[in-house]
């Protein structure tokens, strides 16, 4: 790794990861390399907000710990939290785990929180606003990593709430105000305590490490203790030297599951310390992107992008069953997915030598053009043909490539009446696009995708892929 990782977390400006539309800016390709290369080594990285948006999470972080320090000393038996996976898309308010000296307040849209008292309860300020900022936030990570992957825009859109959220919907996703070890706090039964070489207490809860099962998260807290493990097996403190403007960000296991495995998810824990000296405990809000609970978690954009899917992740998991199913995280850091990144900026900031170095890599080479036209049909097949076949309720049925030479020909042939319905271009046979020869692939993307031209998708070879073989588990997150 050395010589070709990062000495520590990536970190990088939420504005430059903000696309546009247009071609890739430098700073967003830097941006992106710089992310990805951070989740590869260290399941996280570190995201700068501009200083209006810092504002508001300190503000959230000083409202988060008079809220908690103004709770009873121990909850009554309605506000212990029972950790039933069937409620995960249906927590909201407060609740407590004694058993891991942990308090959280769930603020979860379309939810009004009551006490168990039927009245209604006061939570910290700001959240909405806060929820509104790390939402967009998880969202512009997730459309920087689909980039990455060579995914198309937002492909994930399906499986996420709408924004803004409809009449009478509950958001999946959820901001976690979180208290550990608030001194007053009575709850704390047992602990894992370890002391480090300087003879300071350290302690963890019993449940050492765990995943988020999130597509992403996202971090902001008021004092150090989230440790992630990286790709060696060792835990970092991914929070010891946050800016005020800085929160760290991290994949959970819905993204594992939705990318085929690319993406690896952070395992993390809590660390707790100088607990006689800290007036409050430990402060947090946590903002988990989540998949909605009707919906499933599908590696079709995978496929489409060419990107090799194993047996494992081949069918479909409803989002609900995935959430209620347990996770041994012993079987998903068993293979090696680290990928070497050689993305270090030119000093005038050109692009030309991070390219020249893509090019020398011989374990991420990009596509050849066959295969990516190949893609591209796939993609515009998927996206513009079949949803005006769709609409106009026509099954496709396509040809053999060698009869079909001679019905685009003929006015009565079996596919003369789709073609003209679909608009099928013509001289192009109509078999699966996957099929076509590359002139014809050419014509028939030409044909759906205004402005198209053989040399479309070229600028894309910085940050490309590798090719769907054994090789690439190297060349992935």
């Amino acid at each position: 790794m050395a010589g070709n990782g990062l000495p520590s977390l990536g970190r990088v400006k939420l504005t430059d990861l903000i696309p546009s539309e247009g071609l890739p800016s430098d700073s967003y390709k830097l941006s992106i390399s710089t992310l990805s290369q951070s989740f590869a080594q260290y399941s996280a990285a570190i995201i700068q907000f501009p200083a209006g948006d810092g504002a508001l999470l300190r503000s959230g972080l000083d409202s988060a710990r008079l809220y908690f320090q103004q709770r009873a000393a121990y909850p009554s038996a309605d506000m212990i939290h029972s950790n039933d996976s069937r409620e995960w898309c249906k927590t909201s308010g407060y609740y407590a785990d004694p058993q891991q000296w942990q308090e959280t307040y769930d603020y979860r849209p379309g939810l009004t929180p009551t006490e168990p008292s039927n009245g209604m309860e006061f939570p910290p300020g700001g959240l909405p606003d806060i929820f509104a900022l790390l939402g967009k936030a998880a969202r512009d990570i997730l459309d920087a990593i689909s980039y990455y992957l060579n995914l198309r825009s937002s492909p994930f859109t399906e499986i996420l709430d709408n924004v803004p959220l409809r009449s009478r919907e509950i958001s999946s996703s959820v901001l976690s105000v979180c208290c550990h070890a608030r001194p007053s706090f009575q709850g704390a039964q047992h602990h894992n305590l370890t002391t480090q070489d300087d003879g300071q207490l350290i302690m963890f809860p019993d449940h050492e490490h765990q995943a988020d099962k999130s597509l992403i998260s996202v971090v902001k807290s008021d004092k150090a203790g989230l440790h992630i493990r990286d790709f060696h097996g060792r835990w970092i403190l991914v929070d010891g030297d946050l800016g005020p403007q800085e929160a760290v960000v991290f994949p959970g296991l819905a993204l594992y599951q939705a990318t085929a495995g690319y993406v690896n998810p952070a395992l993390h824990r809590t660390e707790i310390n100088n607990i006689p000296g800290n007036m409050y405990g430990r402060c947090s809000l946590a903002f988990k992107l989540m998949p909605k609970s009707m919906t499933s978690l599908s590696c079709s954009e995978m496929r489409a992008a060419g990107h090799g899917v194993e047996a494992q992740f081949q069918l479909p998991v409803p989002v609900d069953d995935f959430m209620q199913r347990s996770h041994p995280t012993d079987q998903l850091f068993s293979r090696n997915t680290f990928q070497t990144f050689n993305f270090p900026p030119a000093q005038d900031g050109s692009m030309k030598p991070l390219m020249r170095r893509r090019k020398n890599n011989t374990r991420c080479k990009p596509l050849p053009p066959s295969k990516r036209l190949r893609l591209e049909a796939q993609r515009v097949l998927k996206e513009r043909v079949q949803e005006i076949a769709d609409k106009k309720g026509i099954k496709l049925r396509f040809c053999n490539l060698k009869e079909c030479e001679n019905h685009i020909h003929a006015l009565d042939s079996p596919c003369a009446n789709i073609r003209m319905e679909i608009g099928w271009p013509h001289g192009v046979p109509f078999v699966h696009p996957h099929d076509l020869p590359n002139k014809a692939k050419i014509g028939f993307l030409e044909a759906y995708e205004p402005g198209w031209t053989a040399t479309h998708d070229m600028e894309l070879s910085l940050t490309e892929p590798a090719q769907t073989s054994q090789q690439s588990a190297n060349c992935r997150f």
